[in-house]
């Protein structure tokens, strides 16, 4: 074959994504963050994107934040302007399914491609440190006389947290559709609304309080592990009475109507980013458990995660 033929079926091959990813150049991606900056999705997306350039599977990524409606607005955003783009990715979990079930929204995740589950980490109550409540006991025998008077301030609505907090209602015996939950955009306006006082009791992921807990600026008082998380003083929901375990799990999805070769050239890429020195900081810095599941598989624990959400919110009162 002449050199210049080869060259450019070689082009050919690298365009619909056919070539294996050692023989193509090292991808300028685009990825969609459905969140505002200071979150858990805004910290998985960028930590993602730093392990994928230092892994050679990239050699630029974009962030675009787009947040409101647990994702659905970023999710409307990355379905409509990045049809067949190989270089597109979106991170999502479980509270996009969530947002999908309570808000209804003209957008699904179903209509994007999905690439792999990358962690999942359980949620964390705190208390401003100047609060007049020293536990969680305490904020439910508030709510048990009053449930207006408590303040849950967290992530979207039918976020992980939104249904922990109408589990731990329903478990408690007090009607979850009268609980006070005060949704915010992103993990920035949520903290800000806890260290002023705006909220009786802040829930979310560890990655966001982390640094205010060690600061005393936040008070730990509940967790919704199986167990106790390790380097974090405070008891589980289960094992204060409440039988609420839940854990929160985030993935990246690519763009609608990619081909088989694209998405399996993207997975690739994902499998090599987590694989990396960024990736391993990242989890150990943030106190995420490792869930990779990548392909189809990942496919059919969302479509099974979509059920089981679903039975839990309308268990609880949420639909």
């Amino acid at each position: 074959m002449r050199r210049d033929t080869f060259l450019r079926s070689l082009a050919a091959l690298a365009a619909v994504g056919a070539l294996p990813l050692s023989a193509r150049a090292a991808a300028n991606l685009k990825m969609m963050i459905p969140a505002n900056p200071g979150g858990g999705w805004d910290a998985t997306g960028r930590a993602l994107g730093k392990a994928l350039m230092e892994s050679g599977a990239a050699s630029s990524v974009n962030y675009d934040n787009k947040g409101g409606a647990a994702g659905a607005i970023g999710l409307a955003q990355f379905v409509n302007a990045s049809k067949k783009d190989p270089n597109a990715l979106m991170v999502m979990g479980a509270v996009m399914l969530g947002g999908i079930i309570t808000g209804k929204p003209p957008v699904n995740v179903t209509q994007a491609t999905p690439l792999a589950r990358l962690l999942s980490e359980s949620q964390v109550f705190v208390l401003p440190a100047n609060s007049p409540f020293k536990s969680m006991k305490e904020v439910v025998e508030q709510m048990k006389k009053e449930p207006g008077s408590v303040k849950w301030g967290g992530g979207s609505r039918g976020s992980t947290e939104h249904i922990a907090v109408a589990m731990l209602a329903r478990e408690a015996g007090i009607d979850p559709t009268k609980i006070n939950y005060v949704a915010f955009r992103g993990g920035g306006e949520a903290v800000a609304a806890i260290l002023g006082g705006n909220v009786t009791v802040g829930a979310s992921a560890l990655t966001e309080f982390g640094e205010y807990i060690k600061s005393g600026k936040m008070k730990p008082v509940a967790t919704t592990s199986e167990a106790r998380l390790k380097g974090l003083d405070a008891p589980t929901l289960k094992e204060q009475g409440w039988n609420v375990v839940i854990s929160n799990w985030r993935g990246v999805y690519g763009a609608p109507g990619i081909t088989a070769e694209q998405r399996k050239a993207l997975i690739d890429m994902v499998t090599k980013a987590t694989q990396s020195p960024a990736w391993t900081q990242a989890v150990q810095q943030n106190g995420w458990t490792p869930a990779l599941l990548t392909g189809d598989a990942f496919g059919k624990f969302v479509d099974d995660e979509f059920a089981s959400l679903r039975a839990i919110m309308a268990k609880a009162g949420m639909v």
